[in-house]
């Protein structure tokens, strides 16, 4: 029988206790200590709280937790807890093969030899229905590769997954909405552009067959859902309209885009369209209509793969779409116009797409985070404050190659060392300035011989900060010191600017609103910036705009086949969303 936050709230603290019994493997002081927090005021609150006691324990205690666990497929193990018992049947671990069950001992030897504690993995997954035996190995394999002190932080993140899972048994919740949502980004996932499609790999890149098969499943699925109306625009952008109460009234806009990186994940930009999607399903089963209307867009392009221009999608909202891209030329040749005549858009018609802004009210955007910051926390939520700006170059040093052997150290005039000076000074640099961020993501010795001393070295400048005083400053003080240290060491340098853009600070009113939303649902608000760059910044130049980032799994890597989200993550996105949309109704009535 499920139990209701109402028992939990007015049990006494033994009732309570044994209400909450099984959660954490043989460890009930954590539920014991979360419960001084009552009343929750949701499930997720009480959630967060049990994370919070964990967070607070000692070392000690979270070691005893962890060793608390039994091993994956152990059938020797006389500690089973029932819960676990039953998760390690339901994801096959205990009907494993010979060879599979020899593969899962073997890797808890070689995990317990590396970390001298056992592997703990959230079996049921992201979605709550079970990983596969492969899967779930392959994990396993990938992960006795990490660092100690990171598996010991994973393995906390996987028993809070578990923990998370059981409650909603307990409860009898599941985050119908998010699934929903969950299944939609795996669905998409099928569509994939050649050479990658073959290997199981996810790319789409912009008006390839794969990116044209997303775009139909994005406009069939906004049908589906009860927009008033569904179209593509001339440069490819899926946009879906709901109406509101007054047709004519001022539309909130939102949404985010649906191209990857080559062999990247499912969830970089596409939440941000399937979130509002499964709002708007929401208002229309209801038959509600807002003071307001909500478009969708799912921007065609962002990320810059197949072409050399970025942010198509969204740059042509603002008018921000240059007349001779068109003439760039893929790997292929094919240019940009002759794959739009292929996809049967009007390149001509581009112009006619940019938005007014007096018809809108703002843009919002829901992104994966893209980073480790909400994971580390063990939040599901952030409100993004700003955007950060950021600027490129692309560098050389010139010194004198010279014969590695006969050269005294005093004599030469090394390009490759006087870069990696700079290096660490840029890693110095950003560091002590809070949300600075800086990175060589290039260096490159041309020709470069074992027995020669470098005689020129390139590489390339990433600097960004939320405050463009702040990255004018990091930017300042980073080419001051490429002069100095040229000046000392006797060489020469050079340095273009490649990309200069501004950061896009979130508009305040509907930082707040975010900030409410997700407070409504339990969850505590938490302010962060924003590293990458998003579709927001590109409309932040005609409106307003703020974004809600959403926790990614894996330390929240992305722009990798790793990344990933649990649909309870995208459930209180979504009811976040709902919040945000429903409390600017009532601002607006």
């Amino acid at each position: 029988m499920n139990i209701s936050l109402e028992q939990i709230n007015n049990a006494s603290p033994d009732q309570a206790h044994e209400l909450l019994a099984g959660l954490y493997e043989h460890s009930p002081w954590i539920a014991e200590q979360a419960l001084k927090a009552r009343p929750f005021k949701s499930l997720s609150a009480l959630k967060l709280a049990m994370t919070a006691v964990l967070r607070q324990a000692s070392h000690a205690e979270k070691m005893a937790l962890i060793k608390a666990h039994p091993l994956l497929a152990d059938k020797a193990a006389q500690v089973l807890s029932t819960e676990s018992s039953s998760e390690q049947y339901s994801a096959g671990l205990t009907q494993c093969t010979p060879q599979e069950l020899a593969q899962l001992q073997q890797l808890n030897a070689d995990y317990q030899e590396r970390f001298s504690f056992p592997f703990i993995l959230a079996v049921r997954g992201p979605r709550g229905s079970g990983q596969s035996k492969e899967k779930i190995i392959a994990t396993f394999k990938r992960r006795v590769q990490n660092h100690p002190d990171f598996e010991f932080e994973e393995n906390l993140r996987n028993i809070h997954r578990i923990v998370e899972l059981r409650l909603n048994d307990k409860f009898g919740m599941q985050p119908n909405l998010g699934n929903n949502v969950w299944d939609w980004h795996e669905a998409m996932s099928q569509y994939s552009d050649p050479g990658y499609a073959e290997q199981g790999l996810l790319t789409v890149t912009y008006l390839t067959d794969a990116h044209r098969a997303c775009t139909n499943f994005i406009a069939t699925t906004m049908n589906d859902c009860g927009f008033d109306s569904v179209n593509i625009d001339a440069v490819g952008n899926v946009v879906g309209l709901y109406l509101g109460a007054d047709e004519s009234a001022p539309r909130l806009l939102t949404g985010s885009h649906y191209d990857t990186v080559r062999n990247g994940g499912k969830y970089d930009g596409r939440l941000g369209i399937f979130v509002p999607m499964a709002c708007v399903r929401q208002l229309s089963l209801a038959g509600v209509r807002l003071p307001f209307g909500i478009e969708v867009v799912g921007f065609a392009e962002e990320e810059g793969q197949r072409y050399k221009a970025t942010f198509l999608g969204s740059g042509a909202l603002t008018g921000d779409f240059k007349p001779e891209w068109l003439e760039q030329k893929d790997s292929d040749g094919i240019s940009m116009h002759q794959a739009m005549q292929q996809a049967g858009l009007k390149s001509e018609e581009i112009v006619a797409i940019q938005r007014d802004a007096k018809n809108y009210l703002g843009f919002v955007e829901v992104h994966v985070e893209q980073g480790p910051v909400l994971n580390a926390l063990d939040l599901p939520l952030g409100i993004v404050t700003s955007i950060n700006g950021q600027v490129r170059y692309l560098c050389e040093i010139t010194g004198l190659a010279s014969h590695a052997g006969t050269t005294p150290m005093a004599s030469r005039r090394d390009a490759a060392a006087a870069s990696a000076e700079v290096l660490l000074y840029v890693e110095k640099r950003a560091a002590e300035n809070l949300g600075c961020v800086a990175t060589i993501g290039m260096l490159t010795v041309p020709n470069g011989s074992i027995n020669v001393v470098p005689g020129r070295c390139q590489f390339s400048l990433d600097l960004r900060a939320p405050i463009d005083a702040q990255r004018d400053a990091l930017e300042n003080d980073v080419l001051a010191e490429l002069k100095a240290i040229c000046a000392r060491r006797g060489l020469q340098y050079t340095f273009e600017m490649t990309v200069k853009v501004d950061a896009a600070p979130s508009a305040p009113d509907w930082q707040q609103r975010w900030e409410n939303a997700v407070t409504a649902i339990g969850v505590t608000p938490y302010a962060m910036n924003s590293g990458a760059g998003h579709d927001a910044m590109k409309l932040h130049k005609i409106m307003p705009q703020a974004m809600l980032f959403v926790r990614g799994e894996n330390a929240g890597i992305s722009h990798n086949p790793l990344e990933s989200s649990t649909s309870d993550d995208i459930q209180l996105a979504i009811e976040a969303f709902s919040n945000l949309i429903h409390q600017t109704a009532q601002d607006r009535s």
